[in-house]
């Protein structure tokens, strides 16, 4: 069954798997390790380019953070487990 064009078995899964792979990819993305030392930053909307960077990868981390839990399927405990009788 799809929901929202994305197939509810393992195609979720794996959409969900590759957006927290690309989370993890970004905060590593998101570390100045490429600056060498002594740099002068250049500046990127006002800001030293390497905390433009970080800023992206953060608000964009974000997103996908909020697609992911989308993709979740939570099951609250009104199933039964703990619900009030």
């Amino acid at each position: 069954m799809e929901q929202g064009g994305i197939p509810k078995s393992g195609g979720r899964a794996r959409l969900r798997r590759a957006l927290l792979a690309a989370i993890g990819l970004l905060y590593v993305v998101s570390i100045p390790w490429y600056r060498t030392s002594g740099a002068e930053p250049e500046l990127w909307l006002g800001l030293p380019d390497w905390v433009a960077v970080a800023l992206g990868c953060y608000a964009a981390v974000a997103v996908l953070n909020a697609a992911a839990w989308l993709l979740s399927d939570v099951r609250d405990g009104a199933d039964g487990e703990g619900a009030a009788e």
